[in-house]
Protein backbone atom coordinates (compact mmCIF):
# COMPACT_ATOMS: atom_id res chain seq x y z
CA UNK A 1 0.00 0.00 0.00
CA UNK A 2 1.05 3.58 -0.60
CA UNK A 3 1.37 5.99 2.31
CA UNK A 4 -1.94 7.58 1.36
CA UNK A 5 -3.64 4.17 1.21
CA UNK A 6 -2.25 3.23 4.60
CA UNK A 7 -3.51 6.48 6.10
CA UNK A 8 -6.94 5.90 4.56
CA UNK A 9 -7.02 2.36 5.88
CA UNK A 10 -5.89 3.53 9.32
CA UNK A 11 -8.70 6.09 9.41
CA UNK A 12 -11.28 3.53 8.34
CA UNK A 13 -10.19 1.18 11.14
CA UNK A 14 -10.31 4.04 13.63
CA UNK A 15 -13.85 5.05 12.59
CA UNK A 16 -15.35 1.57 12.26
CA UNK A 17 -14.55 -1.03 14.95
CA UNK A 18 -16.55 -3.74 13.13
CA UNK A 19 -14.42 -3.23 10.03
CA UNK A 20 -11.25 -3.34 12.12
CA UNK A 21 -12.22 -6.52 13.94
CA UNK A 22 -13.39 -8.29 10.80
CA UNK A 23 -10.30 -7.43 8.72
CA UNK A 24 -7.38 -7.24 11.15
CA UNK A 25 -8.11 -9.24 14.28
CA UNK A 26 -7.04 -12.88 14.38
CA UNK A 27 -8.29 -15.35 16.97
CA UNK A 28 -7.63 -18.96 17.90
CA UNK A 29 -10.65 -21.06 16.90
CA UNK A 30 -11.00 -24.46 18.64
CA UNK A 31 -11.57 -26.19 15.29
CA UNK A 32 -9.77 -24.09 12.69
CA UNK A 33 -6.82 -22.75 14.66
CA UNK A 34 -5.60 -19.17 14.07
CA UNK A 35 -8.14 -17.50 11.80
CA UNK A 36 -9.42 -13.99 10.96
CA UNK A 37 -12.17 -12.88 13.32
CA UNK A 38 -15.02 -12.93 10.80
CA UNK A 39 -17.80 -11.77 13.10
CA UNK A 40 -21.13 -13.56 13.05
CA UNK A 41 -24.20 -11.28 12.85
CA UNK A 42 -24.98 -11.55 16.58
CA UNK A 43 -21.36 -10.65 17.42
CA UNK A 44 -21.52 -7.62 15.17
CA UNK A 45 -24.71 -6.60 16.96
CA UNK A 46 -22.82 -6.61 20.26
CA UNK A 47 -20.11 -4.32 18.87
CA UNK A 48 -22.72 -1.85 17.61
CA UNK A 49 -24.32 -1.86 21.07
CA UNK A 50 -20.95 -1.03 22.64
CA UNK A 51 -20.59 1.90 20.27
CA UNK A 52 -24.06 3.29 20.87
CA UNK A 53 -24.48 2.87 24.63
CA UNK A 54 -22.29 3.84 27.59
CA UNK A 55 -23.50 1.01 29.82
CA UNK A 56 -24.23 -2.44 28.37
CA UNK A 57 -25.13 -5.72 30.07
CA UNK A 58 -25.04 -8.93 28.05
CA UNK A 59 -26.80 -12.23 28.76
CA UNK A 60 -24.95 -14.83 26.75
CA UNK A 61 -24.82 -18.54 26.09
CA UNK A 62 -21.71 -20.60 26.61
CA UNK A 63 -18.90 -20.36 24.05
CA UNK A 64 -20.45 -17.42 22.24
CA UNK A 65 -17.12 -15.68 21.68
CA UNK A 66 -18.18 -12.66 23.73
CA UNK A 67 -15.01 -12.46 25.82
CA UNK A 68 -13.13 -12.39 22.51
CA UNK A 69 -15.32 -9.49 21.38
CA UNK A 70 -14.61 -7.61 24.62
CA UNK A 71 -10.88 -8.25 24.20
CA UNK A 72 -10.81 -7.12 20.56
CA UNK A 73 -12.89 -4.03 21.30
CA UNK A 74 -10.51 -3.13 24.14
CA UNK A 75 -7.57 -3.35 21.77
CA UNK A 76 -9.36 -1.19 19.23
CA UNK A 77 -9.92 1.51 21.89
CA UNK A 78 -6.29 1.74 23.01
CA UNK A 79 -4.93 1.57 19.45
CA UNK A 80 -6.91 4.47 18.09
CA UNK A 81 -7.55 6.66 21.14
CA UNK A 82 -4.87 8.32 23.24
CA UNK A 83 -4.78 8.31 27.02
CA UNK A 84 -7.53 5.72 27.39
CA UNK A 85 -7.62 3.19 30.20
CA UNK A 86 -9.53 -0.07 29.79
CA UNK A 87 -9.92 -2.27 32.87
CA UNK A 88 -11.03 -5.89 32.48
CA UNK A 89 -12.21 -7.68 35.62
CA UNK A 90 -12.29 -11.49 35.60
CA UNK A 91 -13.21 -14.23 38.10
CA UNK A 92 -9.65 -15.14 39.05
CA UNK A 93 -5.98 -14.70 38.29
CA UNK A 94 -5.93 -17.45 35.66
CA UNK A 95 -8.86 -15.96 33.78
CA UNK A 96 -7.46 -12.43 33.88
CA UNK A 97 -4.11 -13.64 32.53
CA UNK A 98 -5.79 -15.57 29.72
CA UNK A 99 -7.78 -12.50 28.65
CA UNK A 100 -4.67 -10.32 28.43
CA UNK A 101 -2.73 -13.05 26.61
CA UNK A 102 -5.55 -13.15 24.08
CA UNK A 103 -5.25 -9.39 23.54
CA UNK A 104 -1.47 -9.62 23.17
CA UNK A 105 -1.88 -12.30 20.49
CA UNK A 106 -4.29 -10.01 18.62
CA UNK A 107 -1.76 -7.19 18.83
CA UNK A 108 1.10 -9.39 17.63
CA UNK A 109 -0.86 -10.43 14.53
CA UNK A 110 -1.60 -6.85 13.45
CA UNK A 111 0.18 -5.39 10.41
CA UNK A 112 2.97 -2.93 11.28
CA UNK A 113 1.05 0.21 10.31
CA UNK A 114 -1.52 -0.51 13.03
CA UNK A 115 1.02 -1.18 15.82
CA UNK A 116 2.07 1.96 17.68
CA UNK A 117 4.53 0.15 19.94
CA UNK A 118 4.49 -1.24 23.48
CA UNK A 119 5.55 0.87 26.45
CA UNK A 120 4.84 -1.68 29.22
CA UNK A 121 4.08 -5.39 29.08
CA UNK A 122 3.58 -7.64 32.11
CA UNK A 123 1.21 -10.29 33.48
CA UNK A 124 -1.70 -7.92 34.06
CA UNK A 125 -0.88 -4.83 31.98
CA UNK A 126 -0.40 -3.85 28.34
CA UNK A 127 0.51 -0.19 27.82
CA UNK A 128 1.04 1.24 24.34
CA UNK A 129 3.07 4.21 23.20
CA UNK A 130 -0.26 5.99 22.63
CA UNK A 131 -0.27 6.22 26.47
CA UNK A 132 -3.41 4.12 26.45
CA UNK A 133 -3.45 1.05 28.66
CA UNK A 134 -5.31 -2.22 29.21
CA UNK A 135 -5.35 -3.62 32.74
CA UNK A 136 -6.61 -7.15 33.33
CA UNK A 137 -7.37 -7.81 36.99
CA UNK A 138 -8.77 -10.74 39.00
CA UNK A 139 -11.64 -10.05 41.36
CA UNK A 140 -10.77 -9.55 45.00
CA UNK A 141 -11.61 -7.58 48.09
CA UNK A 142 -9.50 -4.62 46.99
CA UNK A 143 -10.43 -4.75 43.30
CA UNK A 144 -12.76 -1.79 43.40
CA UNK A 145 -9.96 0.56 44.45
CA UNK A 146 -7.89 -0.05 41.31
CA UNK A 147 -10.54 -0.06 38.60
CA UNK A 148 -10.55 3.58 37.56
CA UNK A 149 -10.61 3.79 33.80
CA UNK A 150 -12.30 4.99 30.64
CA UNK A 151 -14.04 1.65 30.26
CA UNK A 152 -14.73 -1.15 32.72
CA UNK A 153 -15.37 -4.66 31.39
CA UNK A 154 -16.66 -7.26 33.85
CA UNK A 155 -16.39 -10.78 32.46
CA UNK A 156 -18.63 -13.56 33.87
CA UNK A 157 -20.09 -11.09 36.33
CA UNK A 158 -22.63 -13.59 37.70
CA UNK A 159 -19.76 -15.67 39.11
CA UNK A 160 -17.90 -12.88 40.95
CA UNK A 161 -18.86 -13.07 44.63
CA UNK A 162 -18.08 -9.50 45.64
CA UNK A 163 -19.17 -7.80 42.43
CA UNK A 164 -21.84 -5.71 44.19
CA UNK A 165 -19.28 -4.04 46.43
CA UNK A 166 -16.83 -3.65 43.54
CA UNK A 167 -19.49 -1.93 41.45
CA UNK A 168 -20.43 0.34 44.35
CA UNK A 169 -16.80 1.40 44.63
CA UNK A 170 -16.16 1.99 40.95
CA UNK A 171 -19.47 3.49 39.83
CA UNK A 172 -18.77 7.01 41.15
CA UNK A 173 -15.60 7.01 39.02
CA UNK A 174 -17.16 5.95 35.72
CA UNK A 175 -20.50 7.72 36.20
CA UNK A 176 -19.03 11.04 35.06
CA UNK A 177 -18.08 9.85 31.59
CA UNK A 178 -16.75 6.32 31.78
CA UNK A 179 -18.31 3.27 30.16
CA UNK A 180 -19.12 -0.26 31.31
CA UNK A 181 -19.66 -3.60 29.62
CA UNK A 182 -20.96 -6.39 31.85
CA UNK A 183 -21.21 -9.86 30.33
CA UNK A 184 -21.96 -13.29 31.70
CA UNK A 185 -23.66 -16.61 31.38
CA UNK A 186 -26.41 -16.82 33.98
CA UNK A 187 -25.81 -18.22 37.45
CA UNK A 188 -29.06 -18.34 39.34
CA UNK A 189 -31.37 -15.66 40.68
CA UNK A 190 -30.89 -12.91 43.22
CA UNK A 191 -27.24 -12.08 42.56
CA UNK A 192 -26.02 -8.67 41.42
CA UNK A 193 -25.86 -9.64 37.75
CA UNK A 194 -29.42 -10.99 37.69
CA UNK A 195 -30.84 -7.95 39.45
CA UNK A 196 -29.04 -5.45 37.18
CA UNK A 197 -30.09 -7.34 34.04
CA UNK A 198 -33.74 -7.53 35.10
CA UNK A 199 -33.77 -3.81 35.93
CA UNK A 200 -32.20 -3.09 32.55
CA UNK A 201 -35.01 -5.01 30.83
CA UNK A 202 -37.56 -2.99 32.79
CA UNK A 203 -35.82 0.29 31.95
CA UNK A 204 -35.07 0.96 35.62
CA UNK A 205 -31.32 1.64 35.28
CA UNK A 206 -28.82 3.01 32.76
CA UNK A 207 -27.79 -0.34 31.30
CA UNK A 208 -28.68 -1.38 27.76
CA UNK A 209 -29.65 -5.08 27.87
CA UNK A 210 -28.23 -7.33 25.14
CA UNK A 211 -29.70 -10.79 24.78
CA UNK A 212 -28.25 -13.40 22.43
CA UNK A 213 -29.41 -16.98 21.79
CA UNK A 214 -27.48 -20.08 20.79
CA UNK A 215 -29.72 -20.41 17.73
CA UNK A 216 -27.97 -17.32 16.33
CA UNK A 217 -24.60 -19.12 16.26
CA UNK A 218 -23.93 -20.75 12.86
CA UNK A 219 -21.82 -23.45 14.54
CA UNK A 220 -24.79 -24.52 16.67
CA UNK A 221 -27.68 -24.20 14.21
CA UNK A 222 -27.34 -24.46 10.44
CA UNK A 223 -27.67 -21.18 8.56
CA UNK A 224 -27.25 -19.98 5.00
CA UNK A 225 -23.91 -18.69 3.71
CA UNK A 226 -21.79 -20.89 5.97
CA UNK A 227 -21.32 -23.97 3.78
CA UNK A 228 -17.52 -23.62 3.97
CA UNK A 229 -17.71 -23.74 7.78
CA UNK A 230 -19.84 -26.87 7.75
CA UNK A 231 -17.43 -28.61 5.38
CA UNK A 232 -14.57 -27.87 7.81
CA UNK A 233 -16.65 -29.10 10.74
CA UNK A 234 -17.51 -32.37 8.99
CA UNK A 235 -13.81 -32.94 8.32
CA UNK A 236 -13.32 -32.73 12.09
CA UNK A 237 -16.19 -35.13 12.72
CA UNK A 238 -18.63 -32.39 13.79
CA UNK A 239 -22.18 -32.12 12.43
CA UNK A 240 -24.09 -28.90 13.12
CA UNK A 241 -27.44 -30.66 12.49
CA UNK A 242 -26.93 -32.87 15.54
CA UNK A 243 -25.27 -30.30 17.81
CA UNK A 244 -28.34 -29.54 19.96
CA UNK A 245 -29.33 -33.17 20.38
CA UNK A 246 -25.80 -34.26 21.27
CA UNK A 247 -25.13 -31.37 23.64
CA UNK A 248 -28.41 -31.79 25.54
CA UNK A 249 -27.84 -35.52 25.86
CA UNK A 250 -24.47 -34.99 27.50
CA UNK A 251 -25.37 -32.54 30.25
CA UNK A 252 -28.00 -32.21 33.00
CA UNK A 253 -31.15 -30.34 32.03
CA UNK A 254 -30.48 -27.54 34.50
CA UNK A 255 -27.01 -27.00 33.06
CA UNK A 256 -28.45 -26.85 29.53
CA UNK A 257 -31.11 -24.35 30.59
CA UNK A 258 -28.59 -22.05 32.27
CA UNK A 259 -25.63 -22.28 29.90
CA UNK A 260 -27.44 -22.34 26.56
CA UNK A 261 -31.06 -21.29 27.09
CA UNK A 262 -29.89 -18.47 29.40
CA UNK A 263 -32.60 -19.29 31.96
CA UNK A 264 -32.37 -17.66 35.37
CA UNK A 265 -32.88 -20.59 37.74
CA UNK A 266 -32.17 -20.90 41.44
CA UNK A 267 -28.58 -21.50 42.40
CA UNK A 268 -27.77 -24.96 43.59
CA UNK A 269 -30.25 -27.70 42.75
CA UNK A 270 -33.78 -26.36 42.57
CA UNK A 271 -36.36 -28.51 44.33
CA UNK A 272 -38.56 -28.47 41.25
CA UNK A 273 -36.80 -29.73 38.13
CA UNK A 274 -35.56 -26.95 35.85
CA UNK A 275 -37.56 -27.81 32.73
CA UNK A 276 -40.77 -27.84 34.79
CA UNK A 277 -39.96 -24.40 36.18
CA UNK A 278 -39.23 -23.08 32.72
CA UNK A 279 -42.55 -24.42 31.40
CA UNK A 280 -44.44 -22.96 34.38
CA UNK A 281 -42.82 -19.57 33.92
CA UNK A 282 -43.79 -19.51 30.25
CA UNK A 283 -47.46 -20.11 31.13
CA UNK A 284 -47.93 -17.49 33.86
CA UNK A 285 -50.40 -14.71 33.23
CA UNK A 286 -50.18 -10.96 33.65
CA UNK A 287 -53.92 -10.62 33.00
CA UNK A 288 -55.07 -9.95 36.54
CA UNK A 289 -56.50 -7.13 38.60
CA UNK A 290 -55.49 -6.19 42.14
CA UNK A 291 -57.30 -5.74 45.44
CA UNK A 292 -56.47 -4.57 48.94
CA UNK A 293 -53.90 -1.96 47.89
CA UNK A 294 -52.13 -4.27 45.42
CA UNK A 295 -51.67 -7.02 47.98
CA UNK A 296 -53.94 -9.44 46.13
CA UNK A 297 -53.97 -10.49 42.48
CA UNK A 298 -57.09 -11.95 40.91
CA UNK A 299 -57.00 -13.89 37.64
CA UNK A 300 -60.58 -15.16 37.69
CA UNK A 301 -63.65 -14.16 39.65
CA UNK A 302 -65.77 -16.87 41.30
CA UNK A 303 -68.13 -18.80 39.06
CA UNK A 304 -71.30 -20.65 40.03
CA UNK A 305 -71.14 -24.37 40.65
CA UNK A 306 -67.39 -24.31 41.20
CA UNK A 307 -65.83 -25.15 44.55
CA UNK A 308 -62.64 -23.40 45.71
CA UNK A 309 -59.95 -23.83 48.34
CA UNK A 310 -58.02 -21.04 50.10
CA UNK A 311 -54.68 -22.03 51.64
CA UNK A 312 -53.01 -19.72 54.17
CA UNK A 313 -49.48 -19.19 55.49
CA UNK A 314 -49.34 -16.60 58.26
CA UNK A 315 -46.72 -14.11 59.43
CA UNK A 316 -46.69 -11.47 62.14
CA UNK A 317 -47.07 -8.70 59.57
CA UNK A 318 -43.83 -6.99 60.61
CA UNK A 319 -41.76 -6.69 57.43
CA UNK A 320 -39.85 -10.00 57.49
CA UNK A 321 -41.92 -13.03 56.51
CA UNK A 322 -45.03 -12.67 54.39
CA UNK A 323 -48.62 -13.63 54.95
CA UNK A 324 -49.84 -15.40 51.87
CA UNK A 325 -52.76 -17.34 50.51
CA UNK A 326 -53.78 -18.94 47.24
CA UNK A 327 -57.26 -19.46 45.86
CA UNK A 328 -57.47 -22.60 43.73
CA UNK A 329 -60.39 -23.91 41.70
CA UNK A 330 -61.08 -27.47 42.92
CA UNK A 331 -62.54 -28.51 39.58
CA UNK A 332 -59.64 -27.68 37.26
CA UNK A 333 -56.73 -26.77 39.55
CA UNK A 334 -56.48 -23.18 38.31
CA UNK A 335 -54.83 -20.65 40.61
CA UNK A 336 -57.40 -17.85 40.47
CA UNK A 337 -56.18 -15.59 43.28
CA UNK A 338 -53.06 -14.85 45.34
CA UNK A 339 -52.45 -12.68 48.39
CA UNK A 340 -48.94 -11.62 49.44
CA UNK A 341 -48.04 -9.05 52.09
CA UNK A 342 -45.55 -8.51 54.91
CA UNK A 343 -47.42 -5.62 56.49
CA UNK A 344 -50.90 -7.04 57.11
CA UNK A 345 -51.90 -7.63 60.77
CA UNK A 346 -53.50 -10.94 61.72
CA UNK A 347 -56.98 -9.46 62.20
CA UNK A 348 -56.93 -7.77 58.78
CA UNK A 349 -55.54 -10.93 57.17
CA UNK A 350 -58.37 -12.98 58.73
CA UNK A 351 -61.02 -10.54 57.53
CA UNK A 352 -59.66 -10.62 53.96
CA UNK A 353 -59.69 -14.44 53.99
CA UNK A 354 -63.25 -14.50 55.34
CA UNK A 355 -64.38 -11.99 52.71
CA UNK A 356 -62.73 -13.92 49.85
CA UNK A 357 -63.96 -17.23 51.23
CA UNK A 358 -67.58 -16.07 51.16
CA UNK A 359 -67.09 -14.55 47.71
CA UNK A 360 -65.69 -17.80 46.32
CA UNK A 361 -68.76 -19.86 47.14
CA UNK A 362 -67.89 -20.41 50.82
CA UNK A 363 -64.50 -21.80 49.90
CA UNK A 364 -62.71 -24.45 51.90
CA UNK A 365 -60.07 -22.69 54.00
CA UNK A 366 -56.97 -24.56 55.16
CA UNK A 367 -54.58 -22.78 57.52
CA UNK A 368 -51.28 -23.86 59.01
CA UNK A 369 -51.67 -23.70 62.76
CA UNK A 370 -48.04 -23.38 63.78
CA UNK A 371 -47.62 -20.58 66.37
CA UNK A 372 -49.21 -17.45 64.88
CA UNK A 373 -51.45 -19.61 62.66
CA UNK A 374 -53.59 -20.41 65.72
CA UNK A 375 -54.34 -16.73 66.09
CA UNK A 376 -55.55 -16.60 62.51
CA UNK A 377 -57.80 -19.61 63.06
CA UNK A 378 -59.22 -18.00 66.21
CA UNK A 379 -60.06 -14.83 64.31
CA UNK A 380 -61.65 -16.73 61.43
CA UNK A 381 -63.75 -19.10 63.56
CA UNK A 382 -64.66 -17.09 66.63
CA UNK A 383 -64.68 -13.50 65.39
CA UNK A 384 -65.76 -13.78 61.75
CA UNK A 385 -67.65 -17.05 62.30
CA UNK A 386 -66.29 -18.66 59.15
CA UNK A 387 -67.18 -22.32 59.45
CA UNK A 388 -65.83 -24.00 56.31
CA UNK A 389 -62.41 -24.49 57.88
CA UNK A 390 -60.35 -27.59 57.23
CA UNK A 391 -59.87 -29.88 60.24
CA UNK A 392 -57.63 -32.91 60.69
CA UNK A 393 -58.62 -36.46 61.70
CA UNK A 394 -58.74 -35.33 65.35
CA UNK A 395 -61.18 -32.54 64.44
CA UNK A 396 -58.59 -29.90 65.18
CA UNK A 397 -58.92 -26.93 62.86
CA UNK A 398 -55.90 -26.22 60.69
CA UNK A 399 -52.81 -28.15 59.63
CA UNK A 400 -49.87 -28.61 61.98
CA UNK A 401 -46.65 -28.51 59.90
CA UNK A 402 -43.89 -30.68 61.37
CA UNK A 403 -40.43 -31.66 60.18
CA UNK A 404 -41.84 -35.06 59.22
CA UNK A 405 -44.95 -34.04 57.31
CA UNK A 406 -43.19 -31.06 55.71
CA UNK A 407 -41.31 -33.50 53.49
CA UNK A 408 -44.63 -35.14 52.53
CA UNK A 409 -46.17 -31.75 51.75
CA UNK A 410 -43.25 -30.83 49.51
CA UNK A 411 -43.27 -34.22 47.78
CA UNK A 412 -46.96 -33.73 46.97
CA UNK A 413 -46.17 -30.23 45.75
CA UNK A 414 -43.47 -31.51 43.39
CA UNK A 415 -45.75 -34.24 42.03
CA UNK A 416 -48.67 -31.85 41.50
CA UNK A 417 -46.51 -29.41 39.53
CA UNK A 418 -44.86 -32.21 37.55
CA UNK A 419 -48.15 -33.82 36.44
CA UNK A 420 -49.87 -30.43 36.05
CA UNK A 421 -52.50 -31.13 38.67
CA UNK A 422 -52.52 -27.38 39.30
CA UNK A 423 -52.01 -24.43 36.96
CA UNK A 424 -49.93 -21.56 38.39
CA UNK A 425 -50.67 -18.09 37.00
CA UNK A 426 -48.46 -16.06 39.34
CA UNK A 427 -44.96 -14.92 38.42
CA UNK A 428 -44.34 -14.29 42.13
CA UNK A 429 -44.99 -17.93 42.95
CA UNK A 430 -42.73 -19.06 40.09
CA UNK A 431 -39.95 -16.75 41.28
CA UNK A 432 -40.07 -18.29 44.76
CA UNK A 433 -39.96 -21.80 43.29
CA UNK A 434 -36.84 -20.86 41.29
CA UNK A 435 -34.98 -20.02 44.49
CA UNK A 436 -36.34 -22.97 46.49
CA UNK A 437 -33.33 -25.26 46.59
CA UNK A 438 -31.86 -28.44 47.99
CA UNK A 439 -28.96 -27.36 50.18
CA UNK A 440 -25.65 -29.18 50.47
CA UNK A 441 -26.96 -30.81 53.64
CA UNK A 442 -29.99 -32.12 51.76
CA UNK A 443 -32.52 -29.74 53.34
CA UNK A 444 -35.12 -28.19 51.08
CA UNK A 445 -35.36 -24.47 51.81
CA UNK A 446 -35.45 -20.99 50.35
CA UNK A 447 -32.16 -19.63 49.12
CA UNK A 448 -30.48 -17.19 51.53
CA UNK A 449 -32.28 -13.86 51.41
CA UNK A 450 -35.36 -15.33 49.68
CA UNK A 451 -38.78 -16.43 50.92
CA UNK A 452 -40.94 -19.56 50.77
CA UNK A 453 -44.30 -18.21 52.05
CA UNK A 454 -46.05 -18.62 48.70
CA UNK A 455 -44.53 -22.09 48.31
CA UNK A 456 -45.71 -23.36 51.69
CA UNK A 457 -49.20 -21.96 51.23
CA UNK A 458 -49.28 -23.58 47.76
CA UNK A 459 -48.21 -26.89 49.32
CA UNK A 460 -51.13 -26.58 51.77
CA UNK A 461 -53.49 -25.86 48.87
CA UNK A 462 -52.35 -29.01 47.09
CA UNK A 463 -52.65 -31.08 50.26
CA UNK A 464 -56.20 -29.83 50.85
CA UNK A 465 -57.01 -30.18 47.15
CA UNK A 466 -55.91 -33.82 47.03
CA UNK A 467 -57.65 -34.57 50.33
CA UNK A 468 -60.93 -33.18 49.04
CA UNK A 469 -60.87 -34.73 45.57
CA UNK A 470 -59.85 -38.09 47.04
CA UNK A 471 -62.95 -38.15 49.23
CA UNK A 472 -65.54 -36.78 46.78
CA UNK A 473 -67.44 -38.34 43.90
CA UNK A 474 -67.25 -35.18 41.84
CA UNK A 475 -65.03 -35.56 38.78
CA UNK A 476 -62.11 -33.17 38.48
CA UNK A 477 -59.63 -32.33 35.74
CA UNK A 478 -56.05 -33.47 36.32
CA UNK A 479 -54.62 -32.12 33.07
CA UNK A 480 -55.25 -28.40 33.13
CA UNK A 481 -56.63 -26.80 29.95
CA UNK A 482 -55.37 -23.37 28.97
CA UNK A 483 -58.86 -22.01 28.48
CA UNK A 484 -61.77 -22.07 30.88
CA UNK A 485 -63.76 -25.25 30.83
CA UNK A 486 -67.52 -25.25 31.34
CA UNK A 487 -68.57 -25.04 34.93
CA UNK A 488 -69.38 -28.76 34.89
CA UNK A 489 -69.55 -31.16 31.95
CA UNK A 490 -73.12 -31.70 30.76
CA UNK A 491 -72.84 -35.43 31.40
CA UNK A 492 -72.31 -34.65 35.07
CA UNK A 493 -75.09 -32.14 35.44
CA UNK A 494 -77.78 -34.46 34.14
CA UNK A 495 -78.37 -38.19 34.47
CA UNK A 496 -80.80 -40.58 32.70
CA UNK A 497 -84.04 -41.03 34.69
CA UNK A 498 -86.88 -43.43 33.87
CA UNK A 499 -90.28 -41.93 34.71
CA UNK A 500 -93.39 -43.76 35.91
CA UNK A 501 -94.64 -43.56 32.35
CA UNK A 502 -91.63 -45.47 31.04
CA UNK A 503 -90.09 -42.40 29.36
CA UNK A 504 -86.37 -41.62 29.58
CA UNK A 505 -85.65 -38.07 30.69
CA UNK A 506 -82.76 -36.18 32.26
CA UNK A 507 -82.56 -35.33 35.96
CA UNK A 508 -80.73 -32.11 36.81
CA UNK A 509 -78.04 -33.03 39.36
CA UNK A 510 -76.84 -29.52 40.13
CA UNK A 511 -78.68 -29.65 43.45
CA UNK A 512 -75.95 -32.03 44.60
CA UNK A 513 -73.43 -29.21 44.30
CA UNK A 514 -75.23 -27.05 46.83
Amino acid sequence: MTKEELLSEFKRCKDDPVYFLRNYIKVVHPIRGLVPFDLYPFQERIVHALENNRFNILRKFRQAGCTTIASAYSLWMVLFQKHKSVVILSRGDTESTEVLDRIKLMYDELPPFLKPGIAEDNKHTLKLTTQSIIKSRPSGKQSGRSLAGSMLIIDEAAFIDNIDSIWAAVYPIISTGGRAFVLSTVNGIGNWYHEVYEKALAGENSFNPIDIRWQEHPEYEKQEDYSHLYEEMLEKGLDVTTWEETTRANMPMKQWLQEYECSFLGTGDTFIEGSILQQMASETSEEYYTKYNNRMRVWQEPKPYYSYIISCDTSLGRDRDYSAFHIVNLYNGQQVGEFYSNKTPINDFAQIIANEGMLYNIAHVICERNTIGNNLIDWLYNIYEYENLWADENNEIGFQVTAKNRDVLLADLEEALRIELVKINSTRTCDELMTFIISEGGKVKAEKGKHDDLIMSLALAIYGYKNIIDTTTIEHISKIPHKDAPAMPSKQLKAPLKTSYGEITQEDLRWLMK
